[in-house]
């Protein structure tokens, strides 16, 4: 890409070609980006991935079938290398816009050089919100997300580690990490982290992300009311046994030896950024 755009965006598919297409007819349909302005990378499907998409894709969309799987973030990277904009947007396959909800993201960071991530505001198809922004976790976090008789033991704790009481207002509010599934990151930014760390093969790219943003002197936001639809499926929320479970325990177990991961109290933006 040789015209310096003021966005591109990134969706990385794996065995999701249908869902795959429709976010990215809503992003143009919803003048979020122009075509020539989308990468999406095939992470090694190993299906009808490549064909489907290369025949249904909107003409100038540009699709990178990668000769590799090394995860989410290892896709995002792949398709970094294809960008050239002051802005990154990174989707999740199965999200939809409604409206265009990126420009007042990219407006927020334009007027404000000390914010380098914005999470959008996921909402289920019902338009009932997702709660995107998170503090970091705690084993007790983990427990009352996972496990039914804590959760309901914890339901306060599951309010404090959603941050709901930050939505309130419906104002753009600091998080300590956002939801991976759709964010806005400074390109520049994104370059001086080195990307995604592909050490994480599933879950939690994103919660490191946020951490070295913070750690980059960066702030994390989350932005109400900039919607973006998300058919959730919560895999990682299985069972601990199958492959879902064990990447996502693999994954919280790493990034506790990396940054903390008490067992009571939330760590908090200062333990993260000095652990």
């Amino acid at each position: 890409m040789t015209n310096k755009s003021p966005l591109n965006v990134i969706v990385v598919n794996f065995r999701t070609a249908g869902l795959t297409i429709r976010c990215v007819e809503s992003m143009i349909a919803q003048a979020v980006a122009k075509p020539e302005e989308i990468i999406v990378v095939d992470n090694l499907s190993g299906d009808d991935s490549v064909p489907v998409l290369r025949a249904k894709l909107p003409i100038g969309v540009r699709l990178i079938a990668s000769d590799r799987n090394a995860g989410f973030g290892a896709g995002i990277n792949e398709g970094y290398k294809h960008t050239n904009a002051d802005y990154l947007l990174v989707l999740n396959p199965d999200t939809y816009f409604e409206f265009d909800s990126v420009a007042r993201v990219m407006d927020l960071m334009n007027r404000d050089p000390s914010i380098g991530l914005v999470g959008l505001d996921l909402v289920n198809p019902d338009r009932s919100r997702q709660y995107s922004a998170r503090r970091f976790y705690s084993i007790l976090d983990i427990g009352a997300r996972r496990v039914n008789m804590l959760g309901k033991m914890f339901t306060g704790r599951i309010d404090h580690h959603l941050m709901r009481e930050a939505w309130r207002d419906g104002k753009p509010f600091e998080a300590e990490w956002v939801m991976g599934t759709g964010f806005v990151i400074r390109s520049d930014l994104y370059a001086q982290l080195d990307g995604m760390d592909e050490a994480y093969f599933l879950y939690m790219e994103d919660v490191d992300l946020c951490a070295r943003v913070w750690r980059a002197g960066k702030k994390v936001i989350c932005y109400p009311g900039a919607q973006l639809v998300h058919d959730h499926q919560r895999s990682s929320a299985s069972s601990p046994f199958s492959f879902a479970g064990r990447a996502h325990l693999r994954s919280l177990v790493m990034f506790g030896r990396r940054f903390s991961l008490p067992l009571i109290r939330s760590p908090g933006l200062k333990k993260i950024m000095r652990s």
